[in-house]
């Protein structure tokens, strides 16, 4: 059943206290073709009852000649407001941006960030938003992921289908998400929940086996039959299977890039309360995908941009009963996050 714009609105009061919102601070939500007007009046009306005061800015919709279907997470990097010094200006004055058209790894997004305003993405429908409305806990945990993913130097990946990938890390920083935004110049995403970071440049190295059941996003679909990808030196150089498979591989080709074959940011998810199941249940323009992100567990495996590259290709892959380690330390087991206490250093299997 759809959520009542009264029921929106106390979820985005939730959300925006969280977020740390106080009287007479600026508020701009960014609009666009694809906002979604629920989430837009919601966030409004919500801000303006704490006191804040509240703008609007429409900007033109963000398509580019690589777009393939609807999802704005297919092509990344690139936006209207990178160019527009008049829609950067309003959003460097305002103290919050809410962003309900979808800004990804974009010049301008950056330099709003570096100014201190802080940015929220809301992007998903209404029903997610309310199902999946972060919590002080889901920070707590994120960071303590954070900390730990922060004292590494090496991961290591491994699965039953048949995975073994690693990595050197510790040249980039960490991407923490818990779905609020609560210190200047933070971005976030609600719904959200996890720990990523890009490995050093060209250590990747080893084997990707997609299973049934992983999700590869934006495509919006669960693998049905393996995939596998071989990667050397930090890029995948060979990818093998059936009819997903080929699908893959045709994809990635369409952007005549090297760099979407590169290995983008690895992590693990941390929302308990995001459903793996729950893609298969909304239609695929009503969604991006974001509790395939975060569901409790998931090894977050990605392609495309990152350090020097500037890629328009990013993949998402969401894999599920994976062990993931840092320095030997497990931080899942086949899917089940470990908490702090029941770590056990040294425990990778040889």
């Amino acid at each position: 059943m759809p959520l009542s714009p009264t029921q929106l609105t106390g979820c985005w009061t939730e959300v925006l206290t969280l977020s740390r919102l106080s009287a007479g601070e600026n508020v701009l939500i960014l609009t666009s073709q694809n906002s979604d007007p629920r989430t837009v009046d919601a966030a409004s009306r919500a801000a303006t009852a704490l006191g804040a005061r509240v703008v609007r800015l429409e900007i033109a919709p963000n398509w580019d000649t690589c777009e393939v279907g609807s999802d704005p997470t297919v092509v990344c990097g690139a936006s209207p407001i990178d160019d527009d010094p008049m829609a950067l200006a309003a959003m460097k004055a305002a103290d919050l941006v809410i962003d309900t058209v979808f800004l990804l790894f974009t010049p301008g997004q950056k330099a709003v960030l570096e100014s201190g305003t802080r940015m929220l993405l809301a992007y998903e429908p209404a029903e997610i938003l309310a199902r999946v409305i972060p919590t002080e806990q889901d920070r707590s945990r994120v960071l303590a992921a954070r900390d730990t993913y922060a004292r590494g130097s090496r991961i290591r990946v491994r699965s039953a289908a048949g995975t073994d990938l690693t990595a050197s890390i510790g040249r980039y920083p960490i991407t923490a998400e818990y779905g609020y935004v609560d210190a200047p110049g933070r971005w976030d995403h609600w719904p959200s929940g996890f720990v990523a970071r890009l490995p050093d440049d060209d250590s990747a190295a080893g084997v990707v086996v997609l299973a049934p059941g992983d999700i590869i996003l934006p495509f919006k679909t669960y693998v049905q039959t393996p995939i596998r990808l071989e990667i050397e030196a930090g890029r995948i150089v060979r990818i093998s299977g059936g009819l997903d498979a080929e699908f893959l591989e045709s994809y990635l080709q369409g952007f005549n890039d090297a760099d979407a074959y590169a290995i983008s940011h690895l992590g693990w998810g941390l929302q308990p309360k995001a459903r793996w199941t729950s893609l298969g249940l909304y239609d695929k323009a009503a969604t991006i995908g974001m509790e395939a992100r975060a569901f409790y567990g998931n090894f977050l495996f990605s392609t495309g941009p990152g350090g020097g590259r500037h890629t328009k290709a990013h993949l998402d892959i969401p894999m599920r009963k994976c062990s993931f380690y840092v320095d030997d330390e497990p931080m899942v087991l086949e899917g089940d996050v470990i908490p702090d206490a029941q770590r056990v250093p040294g425990a990778a299997p040889q």
